[in-house]
């Protein structure tokens, strides 16, 4: 007879840990309908991204067609029974490089708001807090990036590093962190003259953890929500970079590079762009869906003043 095996204290606590956040993830779902379908749109270009990821290391592939195997007998054909979203110029399947691309245009927008958010929080905690020259030169500093239209700039920062992915991570990263950094500095000079800070500094608290432990918290939610809203903008801008021919190299079945290959196509081969286009309006429309939801939820206030009420 075998023994039953009982969590310990640790495991019960990871358990109710657990739970707790299923169940705010399903109160957060059903507080309105907006978030409802927000949530249900992200979590399916989610699962997408990851099952797309997953086949990518496994070396397979999420339909019975390889996304990179060319076909030639079979060359722009249009939707059918076999070939759900039709098949390219030459023959590749386009739902299978349209899920393949899913996890490339995903971890992409993930990688450029990671560091964008990082820096630009930094930046915008420091000289928030700080101000005086210090506020006045990174300010001045972030005007700069500002001063440029933002997809030029990027394009800019990609082609002198020659193109692909990375040098459109780290091209996007350098346009997006400005905005994050005037975000958190215009919040962080409200905070700074409340009393709750007047009594950290006067029982002796350091600078430093005055804006890492007392004010850093209080502004992370600001920086989810604009997170939240900015994929889909990654997501557009990297396709745009790969549509000029900055970004995703072939054979990288990436959204907007597919865009970029059925130009000489069109309008015959109209599925060519409209399937890809379709999955970039889906992603923005969720996320944006759903960071105005998280705005509501994590500020009411917020929220009702946008709304007019």
């Amino acid at each position: 007879m075998s023994a039953v095996v009982h969590p310990g204290p640790e495991g019960k606590s990871a358990i109710a840990r657990m739970a707790a956040v299923a169940g705010a993830v399903r109160g957060f779902a059903a507080s309105s309908g907006q978030a409802t379908i927000a949530c249900a749109i992200v979590a399916f270009v989610l699962l997408a991204g990851i099952a797309s990821f997953g086949a990518f290391v496994l070396d397979t592939h999420l339909t019975a067609f390889d996304p990179l195997k060319m076909n030639i007998v079979a060359r722009l054909q249009p939707p059918s029974a076999e070939h759900w979203m039709g098949t390219d110029k030459i023959g590749r399947d386009m739902l299978a490089r349209v899920l393949a691309g899913s996890w490339i245009s995903l971890t992409v927008s993930l990688a450029v708001l990671l560091v964008a958010s990082i820096v630009g929080t930094a930046i915008g905690l420091i000289a928030g807090y700080v101000g005086g020259l210090v506020d006045e030169v990174l300010m001045r500093v972030t005007d700069l990036f500002l001063a440029f239209p933002a997809l030029i700039l990027a394009a800019a920062i990609a082609a002198s590093f020659g193109g692909g992915m990375i040098p459109t991570t780290i091209a996007l990263a350098a346009v997006f962190w400005p905005w994050y950094a005037r975000l958190i500095r215009s919040r962080i000079l409200s905070l700074k003259e409340q009393e709750f800070v007047a009594a950290a500094r006067a029982m002796g608290a350091s600078p430093a953890r005055i804006v890492f432990v007392t004010l850093l918290p209080m502004v992370w939610p600001l920086v989810i929500v604009q997170a939240t809203t900015d994929v889909g903008f990654v997501i557009l801008a990297a396709s745009g970079l790969s549509f000029l021919g900055l970004g995703a190299q072939p054979p990288t079945p990436e959204w907007g590079a597919l865009i970029f290959d059925s130009l000489t196509h069109q309008p015959t081969a109209w599925w060519l762009a409209v399937f890809p286009g379709g999955a970039i309006a889906l992603v923005a429309i969720g996320f944006n869906l759903l960071g105005d939801s998280l705005r509501d939820h994590l500020d009411p206030a917020l929220g009702a003043a946008e709304a007019g009420v």
